[in-house]
């Protein structure tokens, strides 16, 4: 793994923004910093925050939320080229609806979100925004940055921002690591008791602090799930990339072109 500045960027009010460049490329070089951002949503961000993020020169985003949390959350943020879709559309976050439906212990919570990742590469909504990023992401003029959020920054987000390095030629350990850096970043250890009180008493429970954990942080077998499914259903994530998302060899070349440095 190689860096050349701090990864994780402290936002007051923006969850989980960090830089997913610099690391090496089986390509040769290292992956440009500065180009990559990630995060998750921004309907809290002061004008000071707004004036920072506006600074590191986002031109893409894109923003994998569902419309209705589009509309819960205003976005403070929006970035010249800002890919949305209007498919997946929810009463309610489909975590809560299930947290508030049964009885619920952190086994079949981890569960469900094990299932949720094997599920969300094959999203309509899903595959049209992550098509759209890398043509969008390709197209960006000169040294212009991107920027992938959802709602927390740790599971749509994550898949895709893994999918991105895969195209990038980062090494799985460090695309694991990346991934799984979440949990550092949001302070998971930290916030979960709070969390934990927050949810409970929004939706009449008392669960246990643990039950709250796979919506909170991040497990690196969520991200083994969603690309065991990827294999299985495309063959590879090569072939998701090309086949399924209809990413090809030449798009893929322009972004390792314009994001990896000698």
């Amino acid at each position: 793994m190689t860096t050349t500045h701090a990864r994780l960027l402290a936002f007051e009010t923006i969850r989980n923004f960090r830089d997913f460049g610099g690391y090496d490329s089986r390509h040769g070089g290292r992956v440009k910093m500065g180009r990559l951002y990630r995060s998750g949503h921004h309907a809290e961000a002061s004008a000071a925050e707004l004036e920072r993020m506006h600074a590191l020169g986002i031109h893409v985003q894109a923003d994998l939320r569902r419309p209705d949390e589009r509309e819960k959350q205003k976005s403070r943020f929006t970035a010249p080229v800002t890919i949305t879709h209007d498919g997946g559309r929810e009463t309610e976050a489909p975590h809560m609806r299930f947290l508030s439906q049964m009885s619920v212990d952190a086994e079949t919570a981890d569960q469900w979100m094990t299932e949720y990742y094997e599920l969300a590469p094959f999203k309509e909504h899903h595959m049209s925004m992550f098509r759209d990023w890398f043509v969008r992401l390709a197209e960006a003029p000169g040294e212009a940055a991107g920027l992938v959020n959802c709602a927390a920054g740790k599971d749509r987000t994550g898949i895709l921002c893994a999918l991105t390095h895969h195209v990038l030629g980062v090494s799985e350990a460090d695309i694991r690591a990346d991934y799984d850096l979440t949990n550092e970043a949001v302070g998971v250890d930290q916030r979960l008791p709070e969390a934990a009180a927050y949810f409970n008493q929004m939706i009449g429970k008392q669960y246990p602090d643990e039950v709250y954990r796979p919506f909170m942080g991040v497990h690196l077998k969520y991200l083994d799930r969603a690309y065991g499914a990827i294999t299985a259903k495309a063959g590879s994530v090569d072939a998701y990339m090309t086949d399924v998302l209809g990413v090809d060899g030449a798009l893929q070349a322009d972004l390792r072109a314009k994001l990896i440095e000698a």
